[in-house]
């Protein structure tokens, strides 16, 4: 019961933020979007940054599991080509919104909130030292634009065109194409 109430607190806190269109939480906004008294959401959750840093590392581990998904295969066996290819795909294909990107954004400024981000991410787009400085700068444009899109997604700031989703999908598959590492 514990874990579905929390559960349930850290999905209405999700959708507070994309019916704000990003926006932040609060306890009293958090509790009302899923029918609770304040002092309830307070059991769950007992400060506003303990809240957050479960919606945090909730979005952050979804991303995870896209990626895993996209990878189809254990992330310790992948090259870094394969781990910035599965990262290209998620950010061009998957759903993002203003609250996640309200959530990323946000964590960005506290230490707390960037570690969820760090610890689920960074394996993914980490490059190992012995690349070659073109491969190297190679899958660092791919992470690049693909960090541009979702984020231009996300916002809807200068979102791309479907047909230039395709064409910029295209473009990141060419550009790894040739890449063994």
């Amino acid at each position: 019961m514990a874990r579905d109430g929390k559960q349930r607190i850290i999905d209405g806190a999700l959708e507070l933020l994309r019916a704000q269109g990003g926006g932040s939480i609060t306890l009293d906004g958090a509790a009302k979007q899923v029918g609770l008294t304040k002092p309830g959401l307070m059991y769950h959750f007992p400060t506003k940054e303990t809240l957050m840093l479960a919606v945090v590392d909730h979005v952050a581990a979804r991303w995870e599991q896209m990626l895993l998904d996209r990878l189809d295969k254990p992330l310790a066996t992948a090259s870094a080509t394969e781990r910035i290819r599965a990262y290209a795909q998620v950010s061009l294909t998957e759903r993002h919104d203003q609250a996640e990107f309200a959530i990323y954004f946000d964590a960005m400024y506290r230490d707390a909130l960037t570690d969820a981000w760090v610890r689920r991410l960074q394996p993914w787009l980490t490059l190992p030292d012995d690349l070659s400085p073109a491969t190297r700068a190679r899958l660092t444009v791919v992470r690049l634009a693909a960090d541009g899109y979702w984020i231009a997604a996300a916002t809807g700031v200068f979102a791309p065109a479907e047909p230039d989703r395709v064409l910029l999908a295209t473009f990141i598959d060419n550009l790894l194409e040739d890449e063994t590492d």
